[in-house]
């Protein structure tokens, strides 16, 4: 498009763009196809990728971010056809929202659903695993609020937003250290529990010494520690 192309008192060009109408049915369909790829690659790639916002919000935004950048950039493009991705955007987000509120099932199906990382002190491999969370991410979590002690862990839940919620016994409990490895000195103040091992994988606790010996029954890894207790 030359300078002598651009006319300021054309108002079709500006609402339209130099596109027929017919143009409007195809961005209807190129709207909800992306709009879906995109809901789609936010539940692939797993919630850590949402935070603090939903997958749905998050897709939302960038469909908006798309329909207003590209008439903005390009002259050749009208102004209607982002109004009309935005209308549908809007209308597409307040529609999940309704029936996320009216039926658990939709809203589970649009936002996801909360995971249990961490039940009575065993991590549950096979959920991080599903999730790609990693035993040190998990265990930076812990240490953050200040624990050294996976036994003290009650519950520990990745929720669909992506965020960490975690529950603690306030009594002392034996389980494995979550203290770093290399960190010799500081594994060595920890107190150790009478005749409890753990796990060194999934954390799982046995008394039975000869059990060692033997791969977990749990996560079927042979790395076996001496428990702690705080």
């Amino acid at each position: 498009m030359g300078a002598d192309d651009v006319d300021v008192t054309d108002i079709m060009r500006i609402i339209l763009g130099d596109i027929p109408w017919i143009f409007l049915v195809e961005v209807v369909i190129r709207i909800f196809f992306v709009y879906l790829l995109l809901m789609v690659s936010m539940r692939l790639m797993g919630k850590r990728m949402a935070n603090t916002m939903s997958s749905v919000e998050i897709a939302a935004l960038v469909s908006m971010a798309a329909a207003i950048g590209v008439p903005v950039l390009a002259p050749e493009r009208g102004l209607l056809p982002a109004v009309i991705i935005a209308l549908i955007v809007v209308a597409v987000h307040r529609l999940i929202a309704h029936y996320s509120y009216k039926k658990q099932k939709f809203e589970t199906l649009a936002q996801g659903d909360l995971s249990v990382l961490v039940e009575d002190g065993q991590l549950l491999l096979d959920v991080m695993k599903l999730n790609r969370i990693t035993r040190e991410r998990l265990f930076a979590e812990f240490r953050s609020l200040g624990l050294t002690n996976l036994g003290r862990i009650r519950r520990s839940y990745l929720e669909a937003s992506g965020n960490f919620t975690t529950m603690i016994y306030e009594e002392e409990k034996p389980g494995l250290s979550i203290i770093p490895r290399w960190d010799e000195e500081f594994l060595e103040e920890q107190p150790k529990a009478e005749n409890i091992y753990a796990c060194g994988s999934c954390g799982v606790l046995t008394k039975d010494a000869k059990r060692t010996e033997f791969e977990c029954p749990d996560c079927g890894h042979q790395d076996w520690l001496d428990a702690i207790i705080t």
